[in-house]
Protein backbone atom coordinates (compact mmCIF):
# COMPACT_ATOMS: atom_id res chain seq x y z
CA UNK A 1 0.00 0.00 0.00
CA UNK A 2 1.23 3.48 -0.87
CA UNK A 3 2.33 5.24 2.34
CA UNK A 4 2.97 8.67 0.82
CA UNK A 5 0.06 10.06 -1.27
CA UNK A 6 2.08 13.10 -2.35
CA UNK A 7 4.84 10.83 -3.63
CA UNK A 8 2.31 8.71 -5.50
CA UNK A 9 0.80 11.80 -7.13
CA UNK A 10 4.21 13.11 -8.21
CA UNK A 11 5.26 9.71 -9.54
CA UNK A 12 2.12 9.32 -11.64
CA UNK A 13 2.34 12.88 -12.99
CA UNK A 14 5.97 12.37 -13.97
CA UNK A 15 5.22 9.06 -15.71
CA UNK A 16 2.36 10.58 -17.70
CA UNK A 17 4.60 13.46 -18.75
CA UNK A 18 7.57 11.23 -19.64
CA UNK A 19 5.43 9.02 -21.88
CA UNK A 20 3.17 11.84 -23.04
CA UNK A 21 0.05 9.96 -22.08
CA UNK A 22 -2.30 11.64 -19.56
CA UNK A 23 -4.38 8.49 -19.13
CA UNK A 24 -1.64 6.20 -17.80
CA UNK A 25 -2.00 4.36 -14.51
CA UNK A 26 0.63 2.68 -12.35
CA UNK A 27 0.50 -0.66 -10.57
CA UNK A 28 3.05 -2.08 -8.10
CA UNK A 29 5.72 -4.18 -9.81
CA UNK A 30 7.97 -4.95 -6.85
CA UNK A 31 9.61 -3.46 -3.81
CA UNK A 32 12.83 -4.27 -2.01
CA UNK A 33 14.17 -3.99 1.52
CA UNK A 34 15.14 -0.35 0.98
CA UNK A 35 13.11 2.78 0.23
CA UNK A 36 13.20 2.01 -3.51
CA UNK A 37 10.07 0.72 -5.26
CA UNK A 38 9.11 -0.29 -8.80
CA UNK A 39 5.89 0.43 -10.68
CA UNK A 40 4.55 -0.90 -13.99
CA UNK A 41 2.60 0.98 -16.63
CA UNK A 42 1.41 0.13 -20.14
CA UNK A 43 1.84 2.41 -23.11
CA UNK A 44 2.16 2.06 -26.88
CA UNK A 45 1.65 -1.69 -26.83
CA UNK A 46 4.32 -2.49 -24.26
CA UNK A 47 4.98 -2.34 -20.54
CA UNK A 48 7.39 0.00 -18.80
CA UNK A 49 8.83 0.23 -15.31
CA UNK A 50 9.10 3.36 -13.21
CA UNK A 51 11.76 3.10 -10.55
CA UNK A 52 10.97 5.33 -7.57
CA UNK A 53 14.21 6.02 -5.73
CA UNK A 54 13.75 8.91 -3.27
CA UNK A 55 17.06 10.81 -3.48
CA UNK A 56 17.23 11.58 0.24
CA UNK A 57 17.10 7.86 1.09
CA UNK A 58 18.17 6.04 -2.09
CA UNK A 59 20.19 8.20 -4.47
CA UNK A 60 19.51 6.80 -7.96
CA UNK A 61 22.85 7.94 -9.39
CA UNK A 62 24.85 4.86 -8.24
CA UNK A 63 22.23 2.61 -9.85
CA UNK A 64 22.58 4.50 -13.12
CA UNK A 65 26.38 4.51 -13.07
CA UNK A 66 26.76 0.81 -12.26
CA UNK A 67 24.04 -0.13 -14.74
CA UNK A 68 25.83 1.66 -17.57
CA UNK A 69 29.03 -0.25 -16.79
CA UNK A 70 27.28 -3.60 -16.60
CA UNK A 71 25.52 -2.97 -19.90
CA UNK A 72 28.84 -2.06 -21.53
CA UNK A 73 30.19 -5.44 -20.38
CA UNK A 74 27.32 -7.23 -22.18
CA UNK A 75 25.22 -7.91 -19.08
CA UNK A 76 21.45 -7.63 -19.40
CA UNK A 77 20.40 -4.83 -17.08
CA UNK A 78 17.34 -2.59 -17.59
CA UNK A 79 17.76 0.00 -20.32
CA UNK A 80 17.05 3.55 -19.16
CA UNK A 81 14.67 5.72 -21.22
CA UNK A 82 14.16 8.81 -19.09
CA UNK A 83 15.21 10.16 -15.69
CA UNK A 84 14.39 12.86 -13.18
CA UNK A 85 17.22 12.62 -10.69
CA UNK A 86 15.99 15.50 -8.57
CA UNK A 87 12.73 13.71 -7.84
CA UNK A 88 14.24 10.24 -8.07
CA UNK A 89 12.11 8.84 -10.89
CA UNK A 90 13.50 6.66 -13.69
CA UNK A 91 11.67 5.18 -16.66
CA UNK A 92 13.35 1.86 -17.44
CA UNK A 93 12.99 -1.36 -19.40
CA UNK A 94 10.54 -3.90 -18.06
CA UNK A 95 12.46 -7.16 -17.75
CA UNK A 96 9.23 -8.96 -16.91
CA UNK A 97 8.26 -10.80 -13.76
CA UNK A 98 9.82 -14.24 -14.31
CA UNK A 99 12.13 -14.23 -11.33
CA UNK A 100 14.54 -17.11 -10.93
CA UNK A 101 13.18 -17.96 -7.48
CA UNK A 102 9.73 -19.37 -8.36
CA UNK A 103 10.96 -20.87 -11.63
CA UNK A 104 13.91 -22.89 -10.34
CA UNK A 105 13.46 -26.66 -10.05
CA UNK A 106 15.58 -29.81 -10.19
CA UNK A 107 15.19 -30.09 -13.94
CA UNK A 108 16.17 -26.55 -14.95
CA UNK A 109 18.62 -25.58 -12.21
CA UNK A 110 21.72 -26.56 -14.19
CA UNK A 111 20.64 -24.46 -17.17
CA UNK A 112 19.48 -21.41 -15.18
CA UNK A 113 22.48 -21.40 -12.88
CA UNK A 114 24.66 -22.02 -15.91
CA UNK A 115 23.37 -18.78 -17.46
CA UNK A 116 23.86 -16.96 -14.16
CA UNK A 117 27.43 -18.23 -13.80
CA UNK A 118 28.16 -17.22 -17.41
CA UNK A 119 26.99 -13.72 -16.50
CA UNK A 120 28.98 -13.76 -13.27
CA UNK A 121 32.13 -14.75 -15.12
CA UNK A 122 31.65 -11.79 -17.46
CA UNK A 123 31.22 -9.54 -14.44
CA UNK A 124 34.39 -10.86 -12.83
CA UNK A 125 36.51 -10.80 -15.98
CA UNK A 126 35.26 -7.68 -17.77
CA UNK A 127 34.18 -5.25 -15.05
CA UNK A 128 36.63 -2.67 -13.77
CA UNK A 129 36.41 -2.42 -10.00
CA UNK A 130 39.35 -0.19 -9.11
CA UNK A 131 37.17 2.83 -8.36
CA UNK A 132 34.45 1.00 -6.43
CA UNK A 133 34.23 1.32 -2.65
CA UNK A 134 36.23 -1.52 -1.05
CA UNK A 135 34.63 -4.49 0.65
CA UNK A 136 37.15 -3.91 3.41
CA UNK A 137 37.55 -5.00 7.00
CA UNK A 138 35.11 -2.38 8.23
CA UNK A 139 32.37 -3.50 5.84
CA UNK A 140 32.94 -7.14 6.77
CA UNK A 141 32.81 -6.53 10.51
CA UNK A 142 29.80 -4.23 10.38
CA UNK A 143 27.94 -6.96 8.52
CA UNK A 144 28.85 -9.59 11.09
CA UNK A 145 27.96 -7.39 14.07
CA UNK A 146 24.34 -7.13 12.93
CA UNK A 147 23.69 -10.72 14.02
CA UNK A 148 24.52 -10.48 17.77
CA UNK A 149 22.60 -7.22 18.03
CA UNK A 150 19.38 -8.20 16.25
CA UNK A 151 19.28 -12.02 16.48
CA UNK A 152 20.86 -12.87 19.82
CA UNK A 153 20.05 -9.75 21.78
CA UNK A 154 16.89 -8.29 20.27
CA UNK A 155 15.16 -11.48 19.12
CA UNK A 156 16.36 -14.18 21.51
CA UNK A 157 16.71 -11.77 24.43
CA UNK A 158 20.26 -12.88 25.17
CA UNK A 159 23.22 -10.55 25.58
CA UNK A 160 26.44 -12.54 25.02
CA UNK A 161 28.62 -12.77 28.12
CA UNK A 162 32.39 -12.23 28.11
CA UNK A 163 33.23 -15.79 27.04
CA UNK A 164 30.60 -15.76 24.32
CA UNK A 165 31.92 -12.43 23.05
CA UNK A 166 35.32 -14.13 22.70
CA UNK A 167 33.72 -16.98 20.74
CA UNK A 168 32.01 -14.54 18.40
CA UNK A 169 35.17 -12.49 17.94
CA UNK A 170 37.27 -15.57 17.16
CA UNK A 171 34.73 -16.84 14.62
CA UNK A 172 34.35 -13.43 13.02
CA UNK A 173 38.14 -13.11 12.72
CA UNK A 174 38.23 -16.43 10.83
CA UNK A 175 35.53 -15.26 8.43
CA UNK A 176 37.26 -11.91 8.00
CA UNK A 177 40.65 -13.47 7.23
CA UNK A 178 39.03 -15.78 4.67
CA UNK A 179 37.46 -12.86 2.84
CA UNK A 180 40.54 -10.68 2.92
CA UNK A 181 42.85 -13.31 1.41
CA UNK A 182 40.79 -13.73 -1.76
CA UNK A 183 41.46 -11.96 -5.08
CA UNK A 184 39.42 -8.79 -5.53
CA UNK A 185 36.81 -8.28 -8.23
CA UNK A 186 33.55 -6.46 -8.99
CA UNK A 187 30.97 -7.68 -6.44
CA UNK A 188 27.25 -7.21 -7.12
CA UNK A 189 26.50 -8.08 -3.44
CA UNK A 190 22.99 -9.46 -4.02
CA UNK A 191 23.45 -11.82 -6.95
CA UNK A 192 20.63 -14.23 -6.12
CA UNK A 193 17.30 -15.64 -7.27
CA UNK A 194 15.24 -12.57 -6.35
CA UNK A 195 17.49 -10.28 -8.37
CA UNK A 196 17.80 -12.45 -11.50
CA UNK A 197 15.04 -12.66 -14.08
CA UNK A 198 14.51 -15.15 -16.88
CA UNK A 199 14.59 -13.19 -20.14
CA UNK A 200 14.62 -14.29 -23.76
CA UNK A 201 17.69 -12.31 -24.74
CA UNK A 202 21.01 -12.61 -22.91
CA UNK A 203 19.64 -14.39 -19.85
CA UNK A 204 19.54 -13.52 -16.98
CA UNK A 205 18.20 -10.03 -16.48
CA UNK A 206 20.07 -8.51 -13.53
CA UNK A 207 18.71 -5.96 -11.08
CA UNK A 208 19.54 -4.38 -7.69
CA UNK A 209 23.22 -3.83 -8.47
CA UNK A 210 23.63 -0.31 -7.10
CA UNK A 211 25.56 -1.43 -3.99
CA UNK A 212 28.49 -2.92 -5.92
CA UNK A 213 31.86 -3.06 -4.16
CA UNK A 214 35.39 -4.23 -4.90
CA UNK A 215 35.44 -7.46 -2.92
CA UNK A 216 36.23 -11.17 -2.64
CA UNK A 217 35.97 -13.43 -5.66
CA UNK A 218 33.66 -15.95 -3.93
CA UNK A 219 31.07 -13.49 -2.65
CA UNK A 220 28.62 -13.37 -5.57
CA UNK A 221 29.02 -17.09 -6.19
CA UNK A 222 28.02 -17.75 -2.58
CA UNK A 223 25.09 -15.34 -2.93
CA UNK A 224 23.91 -17.31 -5.96
CA UNK A 225 24.44 -20.89 -4.84
CA UNK A 226 23.81 -20.49 -1.11
CA UNK A 227 20.79 -18.34 -1.66
CA UNK A 228 18.82 -17.22 1.41
CA UNK A 229 15.60 -18.02 -0.45
CA UNK A 230 16.23 -21.48 -1.90
CA UNK A 231 18.48 -24.40 -0.95
CA UNK A 232 20.06 -27.24 -2.92
CA UNK A 233 21.76 -30.47 -1.86
CA UNK A 234 25.31 -29.82 -0.72
CA UNK A 235 26.90 -32.17 -3.25
CA UNK A 236 25.12 -30.40 -6.09
CA UNK A 237 26.21 -26.99 -4.83
CA UNK A 238 29.81 -28.14 -4.47
CA UNK A 239 29.80 -29.51 -8.02
CA UNK A 240 28.69 -26.10 -9.30
CA UNK A 241 31.36 -24.44 -7.18
CA UNK A 242 34.10 -26.67 -8.55
CA UNK A 243 33.00 -26.11 -12.14
CA UNK A 244 33.20 -22.37 -11.55
CA UNK A 245 36.61 -22.63 -9.91
CA UNK A 246 37.93 -24.30 -13.06
CA UNK A 247 36.51 -21.48 -15.18
CA UNK A 248 38.17 -18.87 -12.98
CA UNK A 249 41.45 -20.74 -13.25
CA UNK A 250 41.15 -20.96 -17.04
CA UNK A 251 40.44 -17.23 -17.14
CA UNK A 252 43.51 -16.65 -14.90
CA UNK A 253 41.42 -14.85 -12.33
CA UNK A 254 42.71 -17.21 -9.62
CA UNK A 255 46.13 -18.80 -9.41
CA UNK A 256 46.85 -22.35 -10.49
CA UNK A 257 47.58 -23.35 -6.89
CA UNK A 258 44.05 -22.52 -5.67
CA UNK A 259 42.76 -26.06 -5.44
CA UNK A 260 39.25 -27.38 -4.80
CA UNK A 261 39.47 -27.42 -0.99
CA UNK A 262 40.86 -23.93 -0.65
CA UNK A 263 38.33 -22.49 -3.06
CA UNK A 264 35.50 -24.34 -1.30
CA UNK A 265 36.66 -22.83 2.00
CA UNK A 266 36.60 -19.39 0.38
CA UNK A 267 33.06 -20.10 -0.82
CA UNK A 268 31.80 -21.64 2.44
CA UNK A 269 33.10 -18.99 4.81
CA UNK A 270 32.21 -16.12 2.49
CA UNK A 271 28.69 -17.51 2.38
CA UNK A 272 28.77 -17.69 6.17
CA UNK A 273 29.56 -13.99 6.32
CA UNK A 274 26.57 -13.28 4.15
CA UNK A 275 24.23 -15.46 6.18
CA UNK A 276 25.40 -14.18 9.55
CA UNK A 277 24.70 -10.67 8.31
CA UNK A 278 21.37 -11.62 6.73
CA UNK A 279 20.23 -13.40 9.91
CA UNK A 280 20.57 -10.12 11.76
CA UNK A 281 19.15 -8.04 8.94
CA UNK A 282 15.99 -10.10 8.56
CA UNK A 283 15.13 -9.44 12.21
CA UNK A 284 16.15 -5.80 11.94
CA UNK A 285 13.76 -5.43 9.02
CA UNK A 286 10.97 -6.60 11.32
CA UNK A 287 11.83 -5.00 14.66
CA UNK A 288 13.10 -1.69 13.32
CA UNK A 289 11.32 -1.32 9.98
CA UNK A 290 8.11 -3.32 10.46
CA UNK A 291 8.78 -5.57 7.45
CA UNK A 292 7.85 -9.19 8.29
CA UNK A 293 8.21 -10.64 4.80
CA UNK A 294 11.67 -12.10 5.37
CA UNK A 295 10.95 -14.01 8.59
CA UNK A 296 9.86 -17.18 6.77
CA UNK A 297 13.37 -17.47 5.29
CA UNK A 298 15.19 -17.23 8.63
CA UNK A 299 15.30 -21.02 9.33
CA UNK A 300 17.07 -21.61 6.01
CA UNK A 301 19.63 -18.91 6.74
CA UNK A 302 20.22 -20.23 10.26
CA UNK A 303 20.65 -23.76 8.89
CA UNK A 304 23.26 -22.54 6.39
CA UNK A 305 25.30 -20.98 9.20
CA UNK A 306 25.35 -23.97 11.54
CA UNK A 307 25.66 -26.64 8.84
CA UNK A 308 28.61 -24.94 7.14
CA UNK A 309 30.29 -24.05 10.44
CA UNK A 310 30.12 -27.72 11.51
CA UNK A 311 32.42 -28.56 8.59
CA UNK A 312 35.20 -26.43 10.09
CA UNK A 313 36.45 -27.48 13.55
CA UNK A 314 37.65 -23.97 14.33
CA UNK A 315 34.02 -22.81 14.20
CA UNK A 316 32.53 -25.48 16.47
CA UNK A 317 32.28 -23.05 19.40
CA UNK A 318 30.16 -20.70 17.28
CA UNK A 319 27.80 -23.57 16.45
CA UNK A 320 27.52 -24.44 20.14
CA UNK A 321 26.77 -20.83 21.07
CA UNK A 322 24.03 -20.45 18.48
CA UNK A 323 22.43 -23.80 19.21
CA UNK A 324 22.50 -23.18 22.96
CA UNK A 325 20.23 -20.17 22.56
CA UNK A 326 18.25 -20.95 19.39
CA UNK A 327 17.50 -24.64 19.88
CA UNK A 328 13.78 -25.40 20.16
CA UNK A 329 12.87 -21.81 19.35
CA UNK A 330 10.51 -21.02 16.47
CA UNK A 331 12.72 -18.56 14.62
CA UNK A 332 9.83 -17.29 12.50
CA UNK A 333 7.90 -15.98 15.52
CA UNK A 334 8.74 -12.52 16.76
CA UNK A 335 8.44 -11.24 20.28
CA UNK A 336 5.93 -8.50 19.61
CA UNK A 337 3.87 -10.24 16.91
Amino acid sequence: MESNPDRATARLAWTRSALRNPALTLEPASADASFRSYWRTHHDGRSWIVMDSPPAQEDPRPWLAIGERLSAADLHVPAVYDTDLEQGFLLIEDLGSRLYLPALNDANADALYGDAMDALLRIQTRMDYADLPPFDQGVVMRGLDVMPEWFLDRHLGHTPDHNEQKVLSAAFDIVLANMMEQPRCFVHRDFHSRNLLIVDDNNPGIIDFQGALAGPIAYDLASLLRDAYIAWPRDRVEAWVESYRLRLKDARIIDEDIGPQRFLRWFDLTGMHRHIRVLGQFYRLWYRDGKPGYLADVPRVYHYIVSVARSYPELCDLVALLERHARDRDLTRVANA
